[in-house]
């Protein structure tokens, strides 16, 4: 009995073995991001992302994918400042907060080259800066959480055998400022990252 039981254990693995493909790839496309969160007033910022992928899939209808991601994330507002001669002027606020993401996706495929993409993100911030109209830039890395954790919701669609393109949603859970530093510098501790991603990409 036991003899057979480790038999049969030994042919399915072999046949997820069989079954299991793994590729890598890179990718490079356009994210268009902003912050959510309480009294969050920003406007949708055009940025852009680039990165490297494994794709494992040890199913015929499920996978996974970790990704390793450099992404221009961040925001941008309208604010009325008083004006020298009275009233007020409407000035731009920018914020550019980047980092490395690496989010690691479960995939399941209902076709063969069609994946739904579901899963969590941790990224690191490497440069953040926030400009006031056409006043000099402030860097405020120290002002912004080291570690930002998300979740994303997606799909590929494999073009052909090697390229790909992908869609994706990343809603940060993690409020992107220290709490400590917000009534000082006029940055809100709500606020949390909002991504639309459009990637194409190579796989081998």
């Amino acid at each position: 009995m036991t003899k057979k039981l480790m038999t049969l254990m030994l042919a399915m693995l072999a046949c997820v073995s069989a079954s299991a493909q793994v590729k890598f790839g890179a990718k490079v496309g356009l994210d268009l991001t902003n912050f959510w969160g309480k009294e969050c007033g920003h406007q949708l910022v055009l940025n852009y992302q680039a990165g490297l992928l494994m794709e494992y899939k040890f199913h015929p209808h499920f996978g996974v994918a970790p990704e390793v991601v450099f992404a221009a994330q961040g925001g941008q507002e309208k604010a009325d400042d008083a004006s020298d001669v009275g009233g007020f002027i409407r000035s731009d606020k920018h914020y550019h907060t980047n980092y490395i993401n690496v989010p690691v996706m479960l995939k399941y495929y209902p076709a063969q080259d069609f994946s739904i993409d579901f899963g969590p993100q941790a990224g690191f911030n490497v440069y953040s800066k926030y400009t006031k109209g056409k006043h000099e830039a402030t860097y405020y890395k120290d002002m912004t959480k080291a570690v930002d954790f998300g979740l994303g919701l997606g799909c590929t669609y494999d073009l052909d055998k090697n390229v790909f393109m992908q869609v994706r949603y990343t809603l940060g859970l993690t409020r992107v400022f220290e709490d400590r530093h917000y009534t000082t510098y006029s940055i809100r501790d709500y606020h949390k990252n909002a991504n639309i991603q459009l990637a194409f990409g190579a796989k081998f």
